[in-house]
């Protein structure tokens, strides 16, 4: 089956473009089997993730063997081949330069009579971070996720990633992780992980909040263990949207959206936004002729056949932003003429990728910032992974007596109105003395 081609505009929506827009945020079965196996969790504790790592990943592992050692990181190390190596450190290094810079430095304003106001921070003590495995060895997840906690000054960073039967953790995967500044490496992966992470069992202490991606499963398992932990956001199954005129390359079009449909759960979705019917159908041939060619053309083809894969066509580029901007993608390219003027009319998108030589894939793996993002529609209220995110923020007052005795009646009329008279006196107390 090839990409379906529609027609969209503000006035007249069609219908499935819309059903497109609205695709869920959470599979109600991933819920259901969350609150089950994150039950068990807490109750069992490691057997029930012992038992989960052997339902789900077919791993028969024992207590004693969650934890990757030190021989098998060292092993590891000495696995990876050379030129691997210098991809995953030049990946880690850009990923730190960018987190390092969009730190945010404590302030402070005076108050009228002397005083002083602002926000400091201060690195989590303990945190978790999730790495899929799955259908790929997601090594630069590792350093999207562990590199910013690292950055912000976190101690202690949990990171957790499924193994095979054979009980054996990706050695890219596992140098990446210790490269990016992971100090303890669980081969626990799903829900269970989640779980793990979020309770605490005899053989992991519990963390403060779990950042990453992964399946409808480990999204659900994050919404229900929010309040045990922070999260950073949902994040499932990838999306990307490109808005493009006349002027883009079909095949580079093509290419940047199989590079999201092929991610392999099936619910991936690629949407193309063009005033261009030339385009559109340009697009469509490169996608047939370009699919044929890839090592995972079978799962790319179920996003096609399950209508994952759009070509719009928009009377104007406006109307297109306006499509784009409801659609809330996590990865959002602007391929046209003047791709900048488009960038401030950006409401929700998790990255923009601007220009035709800025494809998603450079977000995805060096760039800088974290391709932690926002999935679902999510964008629209979430944002995508900072290192700020592994830190706490920390807003102080200092006030003078001057600036005491300037808003003591407003303290004390506010305390009368809402009945808390301890609150007016804190206030008045100060003053009896004088």
């Amino acid at each position: 089956m090839h990409a379906k081609i529609l027609k969209w505009t503000v006035k007249k929506p069609a219908a499935e473009v819309e059903a497109f827009l609205a695709r869920p945020a959470f599979a109600p079965e991933a819920e259901a089997a969350a609150a089950t196996v994150l039950a068990d969790i807490r109750a069992r504790g490691d057997a029930a993730v012992l038992a989960a790592a052997k339902r789900f990943d077919g791993a028969a592992l024992k207590a004693p063997e969650l934890r990757v050692s030190s021989g098998e990181l060292a092993a590891a190390v000495k696995a990876v081949p050379a030129r691997v190596k210098r991809a995953v450190k030049e990946a880690h290094a850009r990923v730190r330069l960018y987190a390092e810079a969009g730190l945010r430095e404590p302030w402070h304003m005076p108050t009228p009579c002397g005083g002083h106001l602002g926000e400091c921070y201060s690195p989590m003590d303990r945190v978790g971070v999730y790495v899929p495995g799955g259908t790929a060895p997601l090594a630069s997840t590792a350093v999207m996720t562990v590199t910013l906690a690292k950055t912000a000054g976190v101690p202690e960073i949990v990171a957790c990633t499924p193994c095979g039967k054979d009980k054996a953790v990706n050695p890219v995967l596992l140098y990446a992780l210790k490269l990016a500044g992971a100090t303890e490496i669980y081969r626990v992966g799903g829900i269970q992980a989640i779980g793990m992470m979020a309770f605490g069992t005899r053989s992991v202490r519990p963390v403060q909040k779990i950042a990453g991606p992964g399946n409808a499963y480990v999204t659900a398992a994050k919404r229900q263990v929010y309040g045990y932990v922070g999260i950073d956001q949902v994040a499932g199954p990838s999306e990307i949207a490109v808005l493009a005129d006349d002027s883009a390359n079909p095949a580079w079009v093509a290419a940047d959206l199989l590079s999201q449909a092929e991610h392999g759960s099936g619910h991936e979705k690629a949407l193309l936004v063009t005033d261009s019917q030339a385009l559109a159908e340009a697009v469509c041939d490169e996608v047939a002729w370009q699919t044929a060619k890839l090592s995972r053309a079978a799962l790319v083809q179920r996003v096609i056949d399950q209508g994952g894969l759009l070509l719009v066509v928009v009377p104007d580029l406006k109307q297109g932003m306006e499509l784009v901007n409801r659609f809330a993608p996590e990865h959002f390219e602007i391929m046209t003429r003047e791709p900048r003027q488009w960038l401030n009319l950006v409401r929700a998108a998790g990255a923009v990728f601007v220009g035709g030589w800025t494809p998603e894939a450079a977000g995805d793996f060096v760039a800088g910032p974290s391709h932690v993002l926002p999935t679902g529609g999510a964008a629209r209220m979430f944002n995508g992974l900072t290192a700020d995110d592994f830190r706490r923020r920390h807003s102080f007052v200092e006030f003078t007596q001057e600036d005491l005795a300037e808003t003591r009646a407003t303290i004390e009329t506010f305390a009368e109105v809402e009945g808390l008279d301890a609150h007016g006196r804190a206030a008045s107390i100060r003053f009896d003395a004088l």
